[in-house]
């Protein structure tokens, strides 16, 4: 039976009255209330979600950024890397290559040349401001690294120009490593080991066991070879141009090697060992240009790589003895 009967007393009628109850229609009742206020409950999440979450093709467009913005900041690494290089190179193009051949270095307010006029990089206002910020840095340090890299290749040329007119002349200037030695001490004011004071170091220090191969870096003339002073066994070659070398401490001379006798680059000079005052045995190595002392690592271009020389530098800078 689908109905069902309830009663309730009617005070006016003075009685009890049936109440009938539709069992189905109760029941469509409350399913109608479940399903609607479902439906209403959906319609509301997906109203917050879709704010939160978006569409496919949304989530789509957030991922393809995310992934782009992760680009660029690859890029910004990149950059500062590349950076960085650049600054070795322009460092070493100064001292090293520049300075040998005497053509005036490129100071940094050269090499660093900005651009003036209108800002270059407002369209990129348009976009959010972390945007415009990679962006704005992104591109303008592409374009101060395309500036210095035009001026660092027009050095190049330059240097390349002078190289192809003066080859008779770099014969002649002291280039190459004199011993195949691990630098030990560099150029510039150093605590003498002996002495036990600080006081100027007019060469570099190359660690060199008894008896070891010494080499001209330069084509010259033997002007001195024999034995001076704190120096002890020395031989010093006048390269011209201006140029002088000097290897001390020597064990002994190769034959021919005298005053007065024409050398070659690389030709063995001598040997190396531990003469005069020092701490030790090695080479003891100066480059003089035009009466004056220079450091001689600024004159090894012919031979050592940019890592290298960095690493010389390093050693040169940070050690505070020398050996002799």
């Amino acid at each position: 039976m689908s109905d069902i009967k309830h009663f309730y007393y009617d005070n006016e009628q003075c009685e009890f009255v049936p109440v009938i109850y539709d069992k189905k229609k109760k029941i469509f009742n409350a399913l109608s209330f479940w399903i609607i206020n479902g439906i209403v409950m959906a319609s509301i999440a997906i109203i917050v979600l879709s704010n939160f979450i978006g569409s496919p093709a949304e989530i789509a467009l957030k991922a393809e950024n995310d992934a782009l913005m992760n680009q660029l900041q690859t890029t910004r690494v990149s950059i500062t890397e590349l950076e960085s290089e650049l600054s070795t190179i322009s460092e070493l193009d100064n001292e090293m290559y520049r300075s040998v051949l005497g053509l005036n270095p490129i100071s940094d307010d050269e090499r660093m040349a900005g651009t003036g006029g209108t800002d270059p990089y407002s369209d990129f206002d348009l976009y959010s401001e972390d945007a415009s910020e990679i962006l704005r840095w992104t591109a303008s340090r592409l374009d101060n690294l395309e500036r210095r890299l035009s001026i660092q290749k027009m050095s190049f040329e330059e240097i390349k120009s002078y190289y192809n007119e003066n080859q008779e002349r770099l014969k002649h200037v002291p280039a190459i490593r004199p011993v195949n030695g691990i630098l030990l001490s560099g150029y510039g004011p150093r605590i003498h080991p002996v002495l036990k004071y600080r006081r100027m170091h007019e060469g570099i220090d190359f660690r060199a066991n008894i008896g070891t191969d010494i080499y001209s870096t330069g084509e010259g003339v033997v002007k001195y070879a024999g034995r001076r002073g704190n120096y002890g066994l020395l031989v010093e070659i006048d390269h011209g141009f201006g140029y002088v070398s000097r290897y001390a401490h020597m064990s002994g001379f190769a034959d021919g090697i005298k005053t007065g006798a024409k050398i070659e680059r690389g030709q063995l000079i001598g040997y190396s060992g531990e003469s005069g005052m020092t701490n030790g045995p090695h080479l003891h190595y100066e480059v003089h240009f035009e009466g004056e002392a220079v450091d001689p690592l600024n004159y090894l271009f012919a031979e050592i790589t940019p890592e290298e020389y960095l690493m010389y530098k390093d050693i040169a800078e940070n050690n505070p003895m020398s050996m002799d």
